[in-house]
């Protein structure tokens, strides 16, 4: 049960002029819906029980404690999600309400019992696939509070709830309402993709958008590292691949940049998951490995390496007859693992153009002589190799789309990420053959964030259900999760934050909040600018969605 709150006239000014608000386009056209209480959280829980009973904290005296003493993880979550609180808000306590004295957080996994720490592992270690993110959350009228989770990742969805439900009045008082939350996701992927191929993005820039993530939600980083453009991730394996492929040497992530990356994701709950797209997408792996690419024959030309634009360039993809294909490739997929923790590996797969292999005669030999009659057990024959050596090294994988369009017959685990048709709404119909076909499904098709529109266009991005196509119940539950894509080519350090934030919000609320709590979008504006403006006092340059302004914490004022 949802109970609002009535805020009158009175009350909304006073809000107003401490934390800010949205306000119309024109005089002729008032906003629509029904404004939510300060203090209201983003993403909505599953179950949200708010009484108008209000407490406030004395930033002095306020506590944070919890039964698991050994985990870097909760440790740090309480020592950050404290100072959100009581020092970067700068406010006071009431002198007037009663004082909630502290917040107790409680993890109930039995691992973590006398658990001392030494190195992330157990259920200390780093946050997988369909980990246990439910909550339950009680702000008491007696002046204590209580958060209790499954796992620590399930606290940490609760610190960001609890830190949400605090408020400040027109005086800077810190306040809360009494409060009852259980809450858990709908969905257990709910990821965010950064493109550092076309663009190298900064590590202080990816930090920043993994603290956005954890104020949202969100539990994992798809990280496109490479790509035709650029390869920056630091092999020392094959130093080439670095050394030809990064734009230049400073614009590399070396492997004790990546590992800090995933340590600074780790203690936010979020997965990274790196991305090595092959066997397109392979120019800049290509530099190193020239001839592990095929080489194509562009306009009826007798000699190799000759480009026909736009159908090929003078050489594409990796050959897919070379032995060498696919022993360098694991190689670099077992160091990759040496690197990465997470049990994933996205293998890309996408936009394979049959044009180089068409204009061929090695790959119309290589055709005839193992029998096959069509392009695509050409590409089935890469995927299948690939798959079976990533699988030996110990990964699961995840995959874009096109193999599975191309009637490719992947392994019945792997996870499909459906991204086609991205302006229409035809996405429905890509999402619904994959899931006749029986594969896990994550849904990027309504989410490419990187296009840029006048308006509010996040609220096209609330309407988009990951399970709002024409299929059966078996098949809709395939759909596991979505994501977000922030790709590249016109987006760097300088505007991939404010481009992203809070437009990815509305993304993080569908693919969190239960469907029917997700139907009013209007009144959702009014939870979005405050969630908005909570961003920017984060230090997150996060962009308006409307006119208005943000309080004292409008950015860059003093």
């Amino acid at each position: 049960m949802i109970a609002f709150t009535i805020i009158t006239l009175s009350v909304l000014t006073l809000w107003s002029s401490s934390s800010g608000y949205i306000t119309y386009i024109e005089v002729r056209l008032p906003l629509k819906g029904g404004i939510s209480p300060p203090g209201s959280p983003w993403p909505l829980p599953k179950s949200w029980e708010k009484s108008p009973y209000q407490l406030t904290i004395d930033p002095e005296l306020f506590y944070m404690s919890s039964n698991v003493n050994g985990c870097d993880v909760i440790l740090e979550g309480l020592r950050r999600y404290k100072k959100m609180i009581v020092i970067d808000l700068k406010g006071q306590k009431h002198s007037h309400l009663p004082q909630l004295e502290g917040l107790q957080v409680r993890v109930l996994d039995e691992r973590l019992q006398n658990f001392s720490y030494a190195e992330p592992v157990g259920g200390c270690g780093f946050p997988q696939y369909g980990e246990d993110e439910s909550y339950e959350l009680e702000v008491s009228t007696s002046g204590t509070a209580t958060l209790e989770a499954q796992s620590i990742w399930g606290a940490l969805r609760g610190l960001e709830t609890f830190s949400q439900l605090v408020h400040q009045d027109s005086q800077g008082s810190l306040l809360i309402n009494s409060t009852k939350i259980l809450d858990a996701p709908r969905y257990a992927y709910r990821g965010i993709l950064l493109d550092t191929a076309r663009h190298y993005l900064p590590t202080n820039i990816i930090k920043k958008n993994l603290d956005a993530m954890a104020y949202n939600k969100f539990n994992a980083f798809h990280w496109h590292i490479i790509d035709d453009q650029s390869f920056p991730f630091e092999s020392k394996i094959f130093p080439n691949l670095t050394k030809l492929g990064a734009y230049s040497p400073k614009h590399v992530y070396t492997q004790d940049n990546i590992r800090d990356i995933i340590q600074y994701a780790r203690l936010r709950g979020i997965r990274v998951i790196p991305e090595f797209d092959t066997p397109g997408h392979t120019q800049a792996f290509g530099k190193a490995f020239p001839w592990l690419l095929t080489p194509c024959y562009g306009k009826g030309s007798e000699h190799p390496y000759t480009s026909n634009h736009p159908k090929h360039a003078a050489a594409e993809m990796l050959n897919p007859m070379l032995d060498d294909t696919y022993t360098v490739f694991r190689t670099l997929v077992e160091e990759v693992k040496s690197v990465f923790y997470d049990e994933y590996i996205h293998l890309g797969m996408d936009e394979v153009y049959y044009a180089c292999w068409k204009s061929s005669p090695e790959i119309r030999a290589f055709i005839q002589h193992n029998n096959y009659t069509e392009y695509n057990e050409v590409e089935q024959h890469y995927v299948k190799k690939t798959l079976e050596n990533v699988k030996e090294v110990g990964y699961k994988y995840m995959i874009w789309q096109d193999p599975i369009d191309n009637n490719v017959v992947a392994d019945p685990y792997t996870l499909v990420q459906v991204w086609k048709d991205k302006r229409s709404e035809k996405w429905e119909d890509n999402i619904l053959s994959i899931a006749r076909k029986g594969y896990h499904i994550i849904l990027s098709a309504c989410w490419y964030l990187n296009y840029i529109s006048y308006g509010m266009d996040w609220k096209k991005y609330y309407k988009c259900d990951p399970r709002n196509f024409n299929g059966t119940d078996t098949e809709k539950n395939l759909v596991v999760g979505g994501e977000v894509c922030m790709w590249g080519e016109y987006v760097d350090g300088t505007n991939l934050l404010a481009r992203l934030w809070p437009r990815a919000s509305a993304v993080a609320e569908r693919l969190w909040s239960p469907a029917e709590f997700t139907k009013d979008i209007d009144g959702a504006s009014f939870r979005l600018d405050e969630h908005r403006c909570r961003m920017v006092r984060r230090g997150i340059p996060a962009q308006p969605i409307l006119n208005g302004f943000c309080g004292e914490y409008d950015w860059d004022m003093e």
